[in-house]
This record gives structure tokens, C-alpha cells and sequence, in this order.
């Protein structure tokens, strides 16, 4: 079944390709100047062209009849091309007789066909010509009547009979005139049959129409019709045709300048009309496609296949040329100015392809670089995609300069290659800093700095020529020519690679700014405090020899919380706020002390050494087994802390801790000194109340 489906979609496409080569001679087919010509030759007073009206009522009729055939449902084309063919097998078959019973006049023989060989090798050739064209006629037909396609055996049975020939040139019309009936009966018996198509091919668009819209209808038509497939089919036969009419008329070799004007000449020779340019259009965006699935596929071998959900992306470039061509009016020049400008116009559909290539090979090279992954092969076609990214854009933007004079137009054109020269070069230089790291085997200190000082240099380029490609466009338009269109690229390049590029970059510098002051305001642990916490951050998950202590009482790496901090400003954990402190300088020790204070002797609070309870997933500081910011909440309380907190520190340090605090107070071995053993059990029932009130936190996971 698959294999007939394909065969069955192949021909849904080449059999409604001549339909579209037929709307192609009509557009090209000037009326007016045919009939011109007609006046001047010796056919002027043929009665067939005196009616020129008419004839251009069947150039529309053409029309017609191409759309119908191109909208003709498959089933019925395919009947349509074999009746096509009985007749082209028919009149071939009268074609063979004509030329039998020719070369018969012309020998003058009239005796015994098996007294001479040539006559015989003659009629032997006709005759199993014509039987050859009388089977297959039968086939094509689906019939066993063979007699109904055999007229044209008539000459040869006369010629066998001794008939004079004479004789035989009025049998051989006799013939022809009988297969010209039998072909008027055939069309006169389904000359309804068109009408009883049409009026049920309208029954059924009215209920597409009524049940799902208009707009069901067309991507319904778009989809049976394959028209992308179609379009493209119908232009690489356009432009074969092209290639073979060239080189079968020239005797000399090619050189090279000569194959590259050559080839654009045929693609300009190629695109004179809505259909033809319609059919580059489709080939533009599927040989993009191509390129990019390529790209894929070399970077990431058959694992790029695997589910790929990804949308058409060569339609982009398609309709970037579509686009182009119709502003620029490319179907009304001449060949050679047309061909100018698709040279211009293909230049900037393999800028975007190579910027898509870019935006496919970028995340899997960092990736790579990231990863431990010690296959030299996969690094390889890696950095080899990334240096062709690098050098064939420049080399682009080079030769486009040599052939062109510059203008804001092509500075504009240039600019988009060289942004993706700079784009590889920062993705490079990012893959050897992850590279380096991996060698190291050891963690580069300030790496995301680094990084970010690689990001800012190139994205600092690429705004430079941004802001190069606008100052050229306004010196051009104050000193030269003015015009609207100018004016307005000027305007929209401004915002877009200016003004919004600006505005991004000012927006990440104060991002990493505030995150800066925010990991300076925090305060340091010690390590008697690293030492009781006695666990990994919680975002790296990486052994800590030096920390910070968020207001929230939780432990992290300063460079971690640093890039957390360039996303959101929100504890990892609680996700709490974190607020900018403006403090002394000496108070870097001070909020640690308070968080863990060092108890001198532990027998005055009925203690041993102070304990450092940690919930999974939310590490918090407790002091004699008791989180800080419980027993500070509780200090008010008949629990009351001998030795409260400040005020403002027991406010920062509130009721945003999670559930899992409470969890490990009431499991401490140890009598907490906030719930001695004297105390009620209503107050721990109380305590537990208020962890089952509470255990919808996020910090207690």
C-alpha cells in the first residue's frame, strides 16, 4: 500500500504539471503581435485568421480549460490522459500507413509482395507497427473490440490483395475518415460528461463552503492539489528545458564566468511570468529546507530526525524572494537586468539560510561544549560547520562588493552577512571557553563574567555596524537622493538594530549591576557556620568553602546566586524577594553572628552544642535545634527567647520560612529551649496545627 500511495501521489503531481506549462505558452503568447505578423505574411487572406476576436476567445477558452485541468480530481485526469493517448497511438497509427502507402507510390511495384524483399521488409514493418498500435490502443481502453482501433490496417490488407495503388491512396483516407468518426461519436457521447463534473464538483464546494468556510476550502485544495510540490516540479522541467535548448545549440565549451551567467540567465529566462516565478519561489524554500535538514543532519547524525516537530522553515526564504521579486518588479525587466537582480535577490535568501543554519548549529555547538562528551568526531563537524558560517558569509559580502557599486541598498545587504560572521564568532569563542574548562577539570573562577564579556563584545559589533549602516543611510539621504522608501528602511533599521539592540544591552548591564550590589549587600558566612551547616548549594550542588546568607537564612555560592540573580530577583528556594541592604562595612559579620550565635556555655540553656537542622531541599540555620526565624516570630510568646533578635532583623526574618523547620523541631532529640518538657501538649498541638496550615510551601519539598 505505501508504495502504491507514493505512486499514486507522483502522479497527482506530474499529470497536472502540463496543465501548468500550457498556462505558461498562453501568458507567454502575445495575440496581438501573432496576428500582426499573420497580416504581413502570405496567410493574411486565410479565412481562419480573419476572425481575430475569436481566436482571442479561445485564448481565454485556453485559460479555462488549463485551470479545469489543473483542478481536475485525479481519478478523471488519469481517464483524461489515457483518451489523450488512444488518440496520439491512432493518429499515429494513420501516420504509419501514410507513410507505407507512400513509399509503395513511390517504388511503382504493384506485384506479389513475397516476389520482392523490399516490399516485403515495407509491409512487414507496417503491419507490426500497426498491430503494436491496435494492442496497445486496446489496453489503454480496457476493451477486447480491437477492431474499433484497426482502420488503419485497411492500405496494408488492400496492398496484400493486389489492389491497385491507386486504390489504396482513397482506403487509406477511407480509414482516416473512419477513425475521425469514431473519435466525433466518442466526444458527442460524453459531451455531458463535463457538465455533470462541474455541476458536482459546485454541489460540493457549496457544503465545504457552507459546513467549514472558505478558508477550509483552500487549504483543502492546497493539499490535494500539492501545490508547493507542484510549482516546483513544474519549474525544474522549465528550467531543464532551458538548459538542454542552450547547449544543444552551442558547439564550444563553457568556461566558468560563462556557466555562472549561464546559470542566472536561465533562472531569469526562467521566471518572466506569475507561474514561473511562483514555481522559484516553491524551489527557493524546499532547496532551503534541504540545506537546513543537511545542517541538521551533519551536526547530529540520525538523531536530528527523531521527533523533529519543527515547522517549514525554508518557507521563510521563499517568501523573502517572493517578496523581493514583487517589489522590485523582477517579471517586467529584461533578461540581463533581470538577471542583475537575482543575483542580488539570491544573495539575500542564502544570507537568511545562512543565518538559519546559524540558529540550528548554535545551541547544539554550546551544548557540545558543555557537555563531557569525548567523541572527536561529533566536535569536529561542530567547529567545522562554525569556520564555514564564519569565512562564506565574509567571502559573500566580498565578491557582492566587486561586482556592485556600494549604496546603502547593498551596505544593508552586506551587514546581515557580516552579523553572522560576528554571531559564529562569539558562539566559537564560547565553545573554546568550555572546552578550556573541560581540560582544566576544575570549575574557571568568574567564567559567567567571561562569557558575558565575549556576548557584549560581539553584540557591542554588531551595533557598531548597525549603527554604521544608518549613518551611511542618512549622509546618503541628506547629500543625495531623497526618497520615502529610503527614508522609511532608515527609520524602521534605526529602531530594530539601534534603538531596541541599545536598549536590550543598557537593560543587561543594570541586570548584572543590581545583581552585583545585591551579592554585596549580602552577608558572608563563616566557616563555623559552613561548618555546622555541613551541605552542598543548592543550585550547583557543589561542596561550599565560602557562601552567602540570603535574608531568608539560606546558603549559597556568591556566584551561583549571582547568575540566579540575572534572572529573577527571588531566593532560589523560598523564593522570597531579595532586597538591596545598604549597610556598614563592618557588618558583614554581624548578621551571621546573629543568625548562628556561638553559645559559650551550653549548660545555661540545658544544651549541648548548638544543632544545624537541615530540611531536604530547604536548607535552613537552626539555633539549639530551633529555627531563628521561629523562635524570633515566638519571642512575644510564653515560650519567650532570653536573648531576642532586633526588632527589624525579626521582621526580615519572619514567617517565610517553610514547613520542614517545624518538622525537625518537634524530631529533635534534644529539649528545645522555646518548648521545655514542662510546657502543655496543647502547644505543641498548636505548633503542629500551624505546620499543617503551612505545609503548602514551597520550601518544605
Amino acid at each position: 500500500m505505501l508504495v502504491k500511495d507514493k505512486l499514486e501521489a507522483v502522479l497527482n503531481v506530474g499529470l497536472r504539471v502540463p496543465s501548468i506549462m500550457l498556462l505558461e505558452v498562453l501568458y507567454r503568447w502575445d495575440v496581438s503581435s501573432f496576428f500582426q505578423k499573420i497580416q504581413r505574411s502570405s496567410l493574411n487572406n486565410n479565412p481562419l485568421f480573419q476572425y481575430k476576436y475569436l481566436a482571442l476567445y479561445l485564448h481565454y477558452v485556453g485559460y479555462i480549460l488549463s485551470l479545469v485541468l489543473l483542478t481536475l480530481p485525479r481519478q478523471h485526469l488519469v481517464k483524461l490522459y489515457l483518451y489523450v493517448l488512444t488518440a496520439l497511438l491512432l493518429f499515429a497509427g494513420h501516420q504509419v500507413s501514410r507513410d507505407y502507402v507512400r513509399s509503395e507510390l513511390d517504388s511503382g511495384y504493384e506485384g506479389p509482395l513475397y516476389l520482392e524483399a523490399l516490399s516485403m521488409n515495407r509491409f512487414s514493418t507496417a503491419l507490426i507497427a500497426q498491430l503494436v498500435v491496435c494492442t496497445l490502443c486496446s489496453c489503454v481502453m480496457q476493451t477486447k473490440r480491437i477492431w474499433l482501433f484497426s482502420a488503419h490496417l485497411l492500405p496494408l490488407v488492400a496492398r496484400l490483395c493486389l489492389v491497385p495503388l491507386e486504390t489504396i491512396v482513397f482506403i487509406n483516407r477511407f480509414a482516416m475518415i473512419f477513425t475521425g468518426l469514431e473519435v466525433i461519436y466518442f466526444l458527442a457521447s460524453n459531451l455531458l460528461v463535463p457538465y455533470n463534473l462541474a455541476k458536482t464538483a459546485y454541489r460540493e464546494l457549496v457544503q465545504v463552503v457552507e459546513v467549514y468556510g472558505l478558508l477550509a476550502l483552500g487549504m483543502s485544495l492546497w493539499n490535494q492539489l500539492v501545490l508547493p510540490v507542484l510549482f516546483m516540479c513544474f519549474w525544474l522541467v522549465l528550467f531543464a528545458l532551458q538548459i538542454y535548448t542552450y547547449f544543444s545549440s552551442r558547439d564550444k565549451p563553457t568556461s566558468r564566468e560563462r556557466l555562472l551567467f549561464l546559470f542566472l540567465t536561465s533562472i531569469a529566462e526562467c521566471c518572466s511570468t506569475p507561474y514561473s516565478l511562483l514555481g522559484l519561489v516553491f524551489t527557493v524554500s524546499f532547496v532551503a529546507l534541504g540545506v537546513l535538514t543537511l545542517c541538521k543532519f551533519y551536526l547530529q547524525g540520525y538523531r536530528a530526525f527523531m521527533n523533529d516537530n519543527t515547522m517549514h522553515r525554508g518557507m521563510t526564504e521563499g517568501i523573502t524572494l517572493l517578496i523581493l521579486a514583487v517589489q522590485t518588479g523582477l517579471i517586467e525587466l529584461q533578461v540581463i537586468h533581470r538577471a542583475f537582480l537575482l543575483s542580488i535577490i539570491l544573495f539575500i535568501v542564502v544570507a537568511s539560510i545562512l543565518q538559519s543554519m546559524l540558529e540550528i548549529a548554535d545551541p547544539i555547538v554550546l551544548a557540545l561544549g558543555a557537555s563531557r562528551d569525548k567523541s572527536l568526531w561529533k566536535h569536529f563537524r561542530a567547529v567545522s560547520l562554525c569556520l564555514f558560517l564564519l569565512v562564506f558569509p565574509a567571502y559573500m559580502a566580498y565578491m557582492i562588493c566587486q561586482f556592485f557599486h556600494m549604496d546603502f541598498w547593498l551596505l544593508i545587504i552586506i551587514s546581515s552577512s557580516i552579523l553572522t560572521s560576528l554571531q559564529v564568532l562569539g558562539t566559537l569563542l564560547i565553545y573554546i571557553l568550555f572546552m578550556v574548562e573541560e581540560v582544566r577539570k576544575e570549575p574557571v573562577q568568574n567564567m559567567d563574567d567571561v562569557i558575558y564579556y565575549v556576548n557584549g563584545t560581539y553584540r557591542l559589533l554588531e551595533f557598531l555596524v548597525a549603527l554604521v549602516v544608518v549613518a551611511y543611510g542618512v549622509s546618503e539621504t541628506v547629500f543625495g537622493e531623497w526618497t520615502v522608501m529610503g527614508s522609511t528602511i532608515i527609520f524602521i533599521h534605526s529602531y530594530y538594530n539601534v534603538w531596541l539592540r541599545a536598549q536590550l544591552g543598557w537593560q543587561s548591564f543594570l541586570m548584572r549591576r543590581d545583581a552585583v550590589n545585591k551579592i554585596k549587600s549580602l552577608p558572608t558566612a563563616s566557616d563555623l557556620q559552613l561548618e555546622q551547616y555541613n551541605d552542598i548549594c543548592a543550585i550547583c550542588y557543589q561542596d561550599m568553602k565560602s557562601a552567602v546568607i540570603t535574608p531568608c537564612s539560606h546558603f549559597f555560592h556568591a556566584g551561583c546566586l549571582k547568575k540566579w540573580l540575572y534572572v529573577q530577583e527571588t531566593c532560589p528556594l523560598c523564593h522570597k524577594q531579595l532586597k538591596s541592604q545598604s549597610q556598614p562595612a563592618n557588618a558583614t559579620a554581624a548578621p551571621a553572628q546573629d543568625i548562628l550565635p556561638a553559645n559559650p556555655n551550653p549548660a545555661e540553656a540545658g544544651q549541648g552544642e548548638p544543632v544545624a537542622s537541615v530540611a531536604e531541599g530547604n536548607k535552613t540555620v537552626t539555633q539549639n535545634g530551633v529555627p531563628v526565624e521561629e523562635s524570633q516570630a515566638r519571642s512575644s510568646s510564653s515560650h519567650a527567647n532570653p536573648d531576642p533578635e532586633p526588632e527589624g532583623q525579626a521582621e526580615e526574618a519572619g514567617p517565610s520560612q517553610g514547613s520542614g523547620e517545624s518538622c525537625l523541631r518537634h524530631r529533635q532529640p534534644q529539649q528545645s529551649a522555646s518548648c521545655p518538657e514542662a510546657a502543655s501538649s496543647t502547644a505543641c498541638a498548636a505548633d503542629l496545627q500551624l505546620e499543617l496550615q503551612r505545609s503548602a510551601s514551597p520550601c518544605c519539598l
